[in-house]
């Protein structure tokens, strides 16, 4: 018998920061913790704690059965580009509202 697929979130208790070039792109205590089945642990930061000014949105897109469509963002500071570093599920499936509003960072 196979075992099932999940995804889960959960408020995270953690104050987390997301620095690029030595700057703060994102910086929050209000992060949700993703967790799924065959993968690393992702911080969801809410968009309010985000610099949105340093994204810049890409045409890339990509879909999770589980979550949904995504959209990508740059990350631009000081000169310095992290090509497609950011995604958010803005129209989220509905098992996963919960990280509607939020964006994620890729950690390296």
């Amino acid at each position: 018998m196979a075992d099932e697929h999940w995804v889960a979130t959960e408020p995270s208790p953690r104050h987390v920061r997301a620095v690029f070039a030595g700057t703060t792109v994102a910086d929050s205590k209000r992060v949700l913790l993703l967790r799924e089945r065959g993968h690393v642990g992702v911080y969801y930061f809410p968009m309010d704690d985000v610099r949105m000014d340093l994204l810049v949105r890409t045409d890339k897109h990509t879909r999770c059965p589980y979550k949904g469509d995504a959209s990508y963002w740059s990350v631009e500071v000081n000169g310095r580009r992290a090509e497609n570093a950011v995604w958010a599920y803005e129209d989220p499936l509905s098992e996963r509202v919960d990280i509607k509003g939020h964006v994620a960072f890729y950690w390296d």
